[in-house]
């Protein structure tokens, strides 16, 4: 059972965070560089949907935990009419309802700093893979100057209330590593208009090891 705050403030509070003009570009720099069988985790309101290339995605199977927020992402499946062909299932990414594998890309945008177990989730990833599958991740958290992070270790208690579980001080880099992923390529920058504490962000490519 869903309260008011979950049901209708934050699904609409965490879409507009997640889809302000620099973390658009950063989906705009990762999503369309997915192909094959895609598995997004933590699809969310359906943000990135628009983002896939219909030529060179075959199917896309998109996750999400949240009822009300699955529920826009739907809407926004609906609306979209896309060009290529969909599956979305509610479920968390500790539970990926698909065959291992399966999947030639896992695309994780803005979700790691979310998901309890993320370790778990990563393991998933790693599963459903195919030995030649990649994932593109673009995240942001703990930030590499000392001020920044102890502001973000700071805050974090409180914003994870208010933002759904998301945590500021996660080091993506540290988490794929530590889950047998090898980084082809990383990125990373303070996003442009964004305060540093929750704008530090990273973003590439990784395969299983």
């Amino acid at each position: 059972m869903f309260g008011l705050w979950d049901r209708y403030v934050m699904p609409k509070l965490i879409s507009c965070g997640c889809s302000t003009k620099p973390m658009m570009k950063q989906r705009e720099k990762t999503v369309p560089q997915a192909d094959g069988v895609v598995l997004e985790i933590g699809c969310g309101c359906g943000t990135n949907f628009a983002y896939y290339d219909p030529d060179k995605v075959s199917h896309l199977h998109a996750i999400e935990p949240h009822a009300p927020m699955l529920k826009r992402a739907e809407e926004a499946w609906e609306e979209g009419e896309f060009a290529y062909s969909g599956d979305l299932h509610q479920c968390g990414a500790e539970a990926v309802p698909l065959d291992s594998n399966s999947v030639d890309t896992a695309v994780v945008t803005f979700v790691l700093c979310t998901i309890p177990d993320w370790q778990s989730a990563l393991q998933e990833v790693r599963r459903v893979l195919k030995p030649d599958g990649k994932i593109l991740y673009s995240e942001h958290g703990l930030a590499p100057d000392e001020g920044v992070a102890k502001w973000q270790r700071r805050i974090e208690p409180v914003w994870k209330r208010m933002a759904g579980g998301c945590h500021l001080t996660r080091d993506t880099k540290q988490m794929l590593e530590q889950e047998g992923f090898v980084l082809d390529q990383h990125e990373t920058m303070y996003l442009p208009s964004t305060p540093k504490i929750a704008g530090f962000a990273s973003w590439g490519r990784a395969r299983v090891a």
